[in-house]
C-alpha cells in the first residue's frame, strides 16, 4: 500500500511538470530516435536487472503484463506485437522516461534511471519478444 501511495504522490508532483512533453504514441520525433545501445550480454542483463527492480511488478516477471485493480489498469503485454504507446525502440524510451500522461497509468522513470539504463530495458523488453 505505501509503495502505490508513494507512486501516486511521485505521479502528482510530475503531472504538471511532464504535461507538454510528447510521449511515444504518435510521436514522429520519438519514433525516429534510435537506440544507441547495442544489444550486448552486458546490456541485456543490466536490461533485466532494472526492468525486475522497476517494471516487473506491473508487467509481469515475464512481460506478459499484469492483472491491474480497481484503481489501476492491467498492464499490457510486452511480449506480443500489439504496443499502443509505440513500438520503435524511440516510442519505448519515450514512455519509460516520461511515463504515459494524462493519467499517469505508468508513471515517469526517468528521474530514476539514467537513460543508458532505459535503453538498456529496452534492449530487454526487445528480447522478450514472441517467436511466432
Amino acid at each position: 500500500m505505501r509503495a502505490l501511495l508513494r507512486t501516486c504522490l511521485v505521479a502528482c508532483s510530475v503531472a504538471p511538470a511532464i504535461a507538454s512533453v510528447p510521449i511515444g504514441q504518435g510521436n514522429a520525433d520519438a519514433a525516429r530516435v534510435r537506440n544507441p545501445v547495442a544489444a550486448t550480454a552486458e546490456s541485456l542483463s543490466d536490461g533485466k536487472r532494472l526492468y525486475q527492480r522497476y517494471c516487473a511488478s506491473c508487467h509481469g516477471s515475464n512481460g506478459e503484463g499484469g492483472p491491474g485493480n480497481d484503481l489501476i489498469p492491467a498492464a499490457p503485454d510486452l511480449t506480443d506485437k500489439e504496443w499502443k504507446h509505440g513500438s520503435t525502440d524511440g516510442e519505448i524510451f519515450s514512455v519509460i522516461k516520461n511515463g504515459v500522461p494524462p493519467d499517469l497509468n505508468m508513471v515517469p522513470f526517468g528521474d530514476q534511471i539514467t537513460d543508458k539504463e532505459i535503453w538498456n530495458v529496452v534492449n530487454y523488453i526487445r528480447s522478450l519478444a514472441k517467436r511466432n
